[in-house]
């Protein structure tokens, strides 16, 4: 007998091991994930061999609710990955996918996450080439958790890190923040806003791609996702022992997500965000880098948003539209829980 996707339910014998596993793969993961590494059936895939610098990123998702405004957890969990392994200036190729499952979770909504994600792997060019299935008994979990890990190419003569950063570089943003963590919000609270906010999750793995062609003297790459802006711009600033001043009427935000931090007194500096980059670059070459940027679909709202000084300290700062000047400093605490 087939799964019942529109009526059943996850059962502990789906995680045991023995037939009723064996189905749910077959009749869900291996058909909705298919590809010819996928269908080696092994306990590990067998790749070819990867020429240059290999680059790996795992990441764990356990965002709350499963489905939100311009996504779900099974695309998140693709897009998470890849962003990590794209931001190193590499091609990502491949990802292992972990699922851990509630006893009684409706196998209509695990498809349509599967489904979700074997969508989201197609459109970012990567195979989901092996995986792992638990289920925990109806309590001890949340519905769904995935961990991902992404595999990648880094590009020939391409070195792209945090500790990379000298006085004078220009920050980049490739677009509006705060507009993941608050879509997340606003569906878990229950939130309605006049202008709907929708998640910005998608892979970079194109824009990425056109910045490197560029040639730009790009110095680092980073996706600003919990913590947001303000925390990726700290570590980064730590890394490189360098400080960084930013200028907040650059920083671009969208209306309905300025409004909604205001109203819930959140700051959208460190809203997630999952859709986003933040690049650090020579400063001759940041016009020309902000060009490239704005003229690919997901850098349409890029700017330039401020430089990196020299700060002993490794503070970023921040020059407000009211023309003072404050310290965005390391978050303390968690503004939004379970986000991605």
């Amino acid at each position: 007998m087939k799964l019942d996707f529109r009526h059943g339910r996850v059962e502990m014998c789906h995680g045991s091991g023995g037939r009723a596993m064996a189905q749910l793969i077959d009749e869900l993961f291996a058909k909705l994930l298919t590809n010819d590494y996928l269908a080696q059936g092994d306990d590990a895939a067998v790749l070819p061999a990867l020429p240059g610098r290999l680059v790996i990123s795992t990441d764990s998702h356990v965002v709350s609710p499963l489905f939100f405004p311009g996504g779900d957890i099974g695309s998140l969990a693709v897009h998470g990955t890849v962003n990590d392994v794209a931001v190193m200036g590499a091609r990502p190729l491949y990802l292992a996918a972990s699922f851990i499952l509630e006893e009684g979770f409706p196998l209509a909504e695990l498809k349509r996450i599967v489904e979700s994600m074997a969508r989201a792997a197609a459109a970012a060019n990567v195979l989901i080439v092996t995986g792992d299935t638990k289920v925990v008994e109806k309590g001890k979990g949340d519905g769904v958790f995935i961990t991902t890990t992404g595999f990648g190419v880094a590009r020939d003569g391409v070195t792209l890190s945090g500790n990379r950063a000298r006085p004078g570089d220009k920050i980049l943003l490739s677009g509006r923040i705060g507009e993941h963590g608050m879509a997340i919000l606003s569906q878990r609270e229950g939130l309605t806003f006049d202008a709907p906010i929708i998640s910005d999750s998608a892979a970079l793995g194109g824009l990425i791609e056109a910045m490197l062609d560029s040639r730009a003297d790009l110095r680092a790459l980073r996706d600003p996702t919990r913590g947001g802006l303000a925390t990726t711009l700290n570590e980064l600033a730590r890394q490189s022992a360098v400080g960084m001043m930013l200028d907040e009427s650059a920083i671009p935000v969208a209306p309905a997500v300025a409004a909604a931090c205001e109203f819930l007194g959140l700051d959208p500096c460190y809203i997630a965000n999952e859709g986003k980059l933040v690049a650090l670059c020579g400063p001759q070459d940041a016009d020309k880098l902000l060009d490239v940027m704005r003229q690919h679909p997901q850098g349409q709202n890029a700017a330039i948003i401020g430089e990196v000084i020299e700060d002993s300290h490794a503070f970023v700062q921040m020059t407000t539209c009211m023309g003072g000047r404050r310290i965005l400093d390391w978050l303390s605490g968690e503004q939004l829980p379970r986000i991605c």
